[in-house]
């Protein structure tokens, strides 16, 4: 069996309607704290969870400055737990981590090679948690994402067409450029390639997002072109923005190792945007 933590999040969500649905037991913190090893160890064995795919993390980048043992514990702790319970009990972890483990100092994108150095909370947590596994001396794969949306949770698109409903201009900053990431094609690429996956010995790291570079005011600008919404978006600078968090001004993530490795395409951003919309109206 496959456990899939964080199951009420937007990736863990994904995978309850992917092909593994019917080898999948997923929990949500309320079913399964995983702060807590014995709890780990108890639900595992009396699975007989051979793969756990690891959903749970603290994502809110700006509240992790004032609650940074919350970050720590679920991003990092846990993480260590889950690690600590695949080695006694020889399970393969798949792991999700983020671009804020990078600066976004470059100016192109960023391999999996790559020096970390996180400026948040947030990214400092998920990278911790990256080191729990890559030390770890199991068999794992840890993917690091970008910009996730889906249609449901808090994120920014779903933020974008609250908003756009709301007010006729919004303002959106132009200067941090990435790649928006439809947590359904991660799910699905996962799923669809998890025996490939699983023949990983060691740990390898990979960059997974959708095809394509944006700015937030671009994917703004599509997600009302796309909706059909007439809101005005005006570009600003990160420095009219406040905020306590110091974002990347360039996280892309380059997906080489990934497609090679798995021999796959990756659809672009926009492409999913549309199918994500889509979804919505059904």
């Amino acid at each position: 069996m496959i456990l899939v933590t964080g199951a009420d999040g937007q990736l863990g969500a994904e995978f309850i309607n992917t092909s593994l649905r019917d080898q999948i037991v997923a929990t949500t913190k309320n079913e399964l704290d995983i702060s807590s090893k014995q709890d780990i160890e108890a639900f595992c064995l009396s699975n007989s969870i051979k793969v756990i795919i690891n959903c749970a993390a603290y994502t809110q980048v700006d509240l992790a400055e004032d609650q940074k043992e919350e970050a720590i514990l679920v991003n990092q702790v846990a993480v260590k737990n889950l690690v600590e319970v695949c080695k006694e009990q020889s399970i393969f972890l798949i792991h999700f981590s983020t671009d804020y483990v990078f600066d976004g100092s470059k100016n192109v994108p960023y391999i999996e090679s790559d020096l970390e150095s996180p400026t948040s909370v947030y990214g400092k947590s998920k990278l911790q948690g990256e080191v729990e596994v890559k030390s770890s001396g199991i068999d794992a794969a840890v993917f690091r994402l970008s910009w996730v949306y889906s249609n449901r949770g808090k994120n920014f698109l779903l933020t974008m067409l609250r908003l756009g409903e709301q007010q006729e201009t919004l303002s959106v900053v132009f200067d941090q450029v990435g790649t928006p990431t439809y947590t359904k094609d991660v799910a699905e690429i996962v799923s669809k390639h998890l025996d490939q996956i699983r023949s990983i010995k060691g740990v390898e790291v990979f960059h997974l997002s959708n095809e394509g570079v944006c700015s937030w005011y671009d994917f703004a600008q599509a997600i009302f072109i796309e909706s059909g919404l007439k809101t005005l978006v005006k570009p600003i600078r990160s420095s009219e923005f406040p905020s306590r968090v110091q974002r990347p001004h360039y996280s892309v993530l380059d997906k080489s190792k990934i497609k090679a490795f798995l021999n796959i395409q990756i659809p672009h951003w926009r492409e999913s945007l549309i199918q994500c919309l889509k979804e919505r109206s059904l």
